[in-house]
C-alpha cells in the first residue's frame, strides 16, 4: 500500500524542502521537479521519479490537455509507479509545505540530477551545440533549453555556470526539457578545448563585432555560444571564438535577452541547416 503523509513536518517533507538548495542537491544527486507535463516529458526521456509525491486533493483527473503523449495525470501517475517509482500520497496541507510554485497541480517528484561532463556527450556528425557561460538567471537557462529542445540542438553546455540544471526553477521554465536535451557543465577553458578537440566551430555572439549572424554559415559541426545577462561573452570565448556575430538591433538598446539571443541564432542555423 502506498504510503501516505499528512503532517508538513514529517522528515521526508523536510528532506523534499532541502532540496531546493544546490548544495543539497549537488551531494544527493537529486533534484525536485513539480508539475505534471515537466514530470511526463522527463518520464517520456525515460527518466522516471525515484519518488512521486501526490496530492489527490489538488490534481485533476483529466490533467494537462495539451499533449496526448502526456495524458492524465491518473495515466502518468500509473506509468511512473509501472517504471518503479515509489507512490506517496499526501495531504494538502503537507503538500502545500513542499510546492514551491504558484497554483500547485498536486505531483512532485524526486528524480536524479540531469548534469554530466563533456565527456559524457555523444553527439552526431555534425552536431548543433548551445553553449551558454555564466548564465545566471534560471529563468533564461530554462527558455533556451526549450528553444534547444525546438531547434533540434544536440547539447546545451553550461560554461563557468551559475546556476545548476537542477535548479527546480530552471526545470520549471525549461517545462521539463532539461530531462529531454542533453545538458553538460564545464570551466570555459574546458569546453572550449572540448569545440577543438571534436572540430567544433565556436560562433560567439557579441555587439563587438560587424558580422551579421544570418551571412555566417551556421551549417556543419558548430557551437552557437552566448554570455551572461549583464557582460555578455567572457573575453576568452571572444578570442576563442572561430567568428564573432551580431544580431542586427534597431532601438536604443544594443543586445536582446539572452535567451531571444540564443532563439534567433540557433533557428537561423536550423533554416541554414533544413535547406
Amino acid at each position: 500500500m502506498d504510503l501516505h503523509l499528512t503532517s508538513p513536518t514529517n522528515p521526508r517533507l523536510k528532506a523534499l524542502v532541502a532540496l531546493r538548495r544546490r548544495r543539497a542537491r549537488d551531494e544527493a544527486g537529486l533534484t525536485v521537479v513539480e508539475g505534471h507535463e515537466e514530470l511526463a516529458l522527463a518520464l517520456a526521456a525515460g527518466v522516471a521519479p525515484q519518488t512521486l509525491y501526490v496530492c489527490p486533493e489538488l490534481y485533476s483527473p483529466s490533467g494537462y490537455a495539451g499533449s496526448q503523449a502526456i495524458g492524465s495525470q491518473v495515466e502518468f501517475v500509473a506509468a511512473a509507479r509501472a517504471a518503479g517509482a515509489e507512490i506517496v500520497s499526501v495531504s494538502r496541507a503537507a503538500f502545500e509545505k513542499v510546492a514551491y510554485r504558484e497554483g500547485p497541480d498536486g505531483l512532485l517528484g524526486v528524480l536524479p540530477a540531469v548534469d554530466r561532463p563533456l565527456s559524457a556527450l555523444r553527439l552526431p556528425a555534425d552536431p548543433l551545440v548551445l553553449l551558454v557561460e555564466g548564465v545566471e538567471k534560471p529563468g533564461n537557462l530554462g527558455a533556451m533549453l526549450r528553444t534547444a529542445d525546438a531547434a533540434g540542438v544536440d547539447a546545451v553546455v553550461a560554461a563557468d555556470p551559475v546556476t545548476d540544471w537542477g535548479n527546480p526553477n530552471v526545470v520549471r521554465a525549461s517545462k521539463g526539457t532539461v530531462y529531454a536535451v542533453p545538458v553538460a557543465s564545464a570551466s570555459t577553458a574546458a569546453t572550449i578545448g572540448w569545440c577543438r578537440e571534436h572540430g567544433i566551430r565556436l560562433v560567439v555572439t557579441t555587439p563587438e563585432t560587424d558580422v551579421l549572424y544570418s551571412d555566417t554559415p551556421l551549417t556543419g559541426p558548430v557551437a552557437v555560444a552566448v554570455g551572461a545577462e549583464k557582460h555578455g561573452a567572457s573575453r576568452e570565448l571572444l578570442d576563442a571564438a572561430d567568428v564573432r556575430v551580431r544580431i542586427p538591433m534597431s532601438g536604443k538598446a544594443n543586445s536582446l535577452n539572452v535567451a531571444a539571443a540564443a532563439a534567433v541564432v540557433l533557428f537561423e542555423a536550423v533554416r541554414q541547416r533544413g535547406s
